[in-house]
């Protein structure tokens, strides 16, 4: 399969691919990127946490800051934190929360196995078309954002699904991203379900999934 050339990055190569691939994609990246990437709206609708609650929220991936900012609207006593490996991204996402404050921190680091910064203290994760350009380390993720989250804490996904169509798939992972419907059997086995959704994109050119999961 396509995804292939990426199974033996290292963590620091894929965090070096990322710094390149995004030296140019940040300059675009909100400009371009609604038109593809389906579900960051509906994924921060669908999180069942009270918006007034004051909770502990972490994105892995948090790019230009998009997400980060719909999520300090939604719940506006949260304290949030962004990671990013992209220093283009984090400069970006940085800028574009300012008017949050202290409330969002935004932090240059990859998000890894066995770090115990977060430990059983977050109440939400939230991936948001970030997972399937982390490869080969995509189940290593999942596994800590479940150590991180309290009992009752949430996982909140989305990302790119599957393709039937080859030629797309094969784009796709010369974009660094891979689709193998690969997410949703591991966040099934580790969450307990709230939302799994697969939904059309582009008459079917592709699928992408909208995943909320309980630990």
């Amino acid at each position: 399969m396509a995804f292939e050339k990426f199974e033996s990055l290292s963590e620091a190569e894929q965090n070096s691919t990322m710094q390149r691939y995004y030296k140019l994609q940040s300059k675009i990246y909100d400009a371009t990127r609604w038109s593809f990437l389906f579900g960051r709206n509906q994924i921060i609708r669908e999180i069942p946490l009270d918006p007034q609650g004051s909770w502990n929220i972490l994105e892995v991936g948090c790019g230009t800051g998009y997400n980060l900012i719909n999520l300090a609207k939604r719940f506006p006593n949260a304290k949030l934190t962004g990671l990013d490996v992209s220093t283009d991204m984090v400069e970006l996402s940085k800028k574009n929360t300012l008017a949050f404050g202290e409330r969002v921190n935004v932090l240059e680091q990859p998000y890894t196995l066995g770090d115990t910064a977060w430990n059983g203290q977050l109440d939400l994760v939230l991936f948001s078309y970030s997972l399937t350009m982390i490869n080969p380390q995509w189940k290593d993720l999942i596994l800590q954002a479940k150590a991180d989250l309290k009992p009752g804490g949430y996982v909140a996904v989305t990302d790119f699904h599957d393709s039937r169509n080859l030629w797309f798939k094969k784009h796709m992972a010369n974009n660094h991203v891979r689709m193998d419907s690969h997410l949703t059997p591991l966040l099934i086995q580790e969450f307990t379900p709230v939302v799994n959704l697969v939904k059309l994109a582009y008459l079917g050119v592709w699928e992408y999934m909208v995943f909320v999961g309980r630990k």
